[in-house]
């Protein structure tokens, strides 16, 4: 790239943080550096508009992660739009595509009704949702944790299964806030959980499309699907 590397050391220097987990990442990230999101935006376009011409159907789904205002989506969705349309003119083709969001800051969830104007599909990312909820660390909360189940604070590992009286409410009511916006909004949940099966019940109940989850637990969340199914059906 020709950059000297005193100039990168510098910029690793300037962009150090003392808690990276509620700092400057995701779309905090696109905000103040557009072009990474535009890079990731035509990489996707780029990839899709390919298969297309290969004969092969495909609707990408690009997701603005860690929102927590319709503002941040609203300039990161225009960015988006504005770099698909270069590759579509480029390509000569165009594909289908979704751009949605990431529900990950409980602001997002609150406001949810305000930020499905701008989303066409809402993703809980589960794993953030739960740490900014209940002021855990995922990394950390592993010293604490044993005590807490031990001494019935909580049921389940909170990182693990999802706490519906908590974390639950929130999502519940982002779904109700959004499908109040968009009647057909889609709607899933990524991060660990989603492999969990007492969590895909939960999910199923509240009305989510789909889960998403570790390929190696997707035999075990399909399973899971299929029976919070069957006995909503009883």
């Amino acid at each position: 790239m020709k950059v000297p590397v005193e100039v990168i050391k510098q910029k690793v220097e300037a962009l150090h943080e003392f808690n990276p987990m509620l700092g400057h990442r995701g779309c905090r990230l696109g905000i103040t550096y557009p072009e990474i999101y535009a890079m990731q935006v035509r990489a996707i376009i780029e990839a899709a508009c390919n298969l297309k011409k290969k004969g092969i159907k495909i609707i990408p789904e690009i997701m603005i992660p860690l929102v927590g205002t319709k503002k941040e989506l609203d300039i990161l969705k225009d960015l988006s739009i504005e770099t698909l349309n270069k590759v579509f003119a480029e390509k000569g083709t165009q594909v289908e595509y979704m751009i949605g969001t990431m529900i990950e800051v409980p602001r997002a969830a609150l406001t949810a009704d305000r930020v499905a104007e701008s989303a066409e599909f809402f993703s809980f990312g589960t794993n953030d949702l739960t740490q900014m909820t209940l002021g855990f660390s995922r990394d950390d909360s592993g010293s604490f944790m044993g005590a807490y189940l031990d001494q019935g604070i909580y049921d389940k590992d909170v990182f693990q299964s999802i706490d519906e009286e908590g974390v639950g409410f929130l999502i519940q009511l982002a779904v109700e806030k959004g499908r109040k916006t968009k009647k057909d909004l889609k709607i899933g949940i990524c991060g660990e959980h989603g492999g969990d099966p007492s969590s895909i019940a939960f999910c199923n109940k509240v009305g989510m499309n789909y889960v998403s989850c570790s390929p190696y637990r997707v035999p075990i969340a399909r399973l899971a699907a299929a029976q919070a199914v069957l006995r909503q059906k009883k």
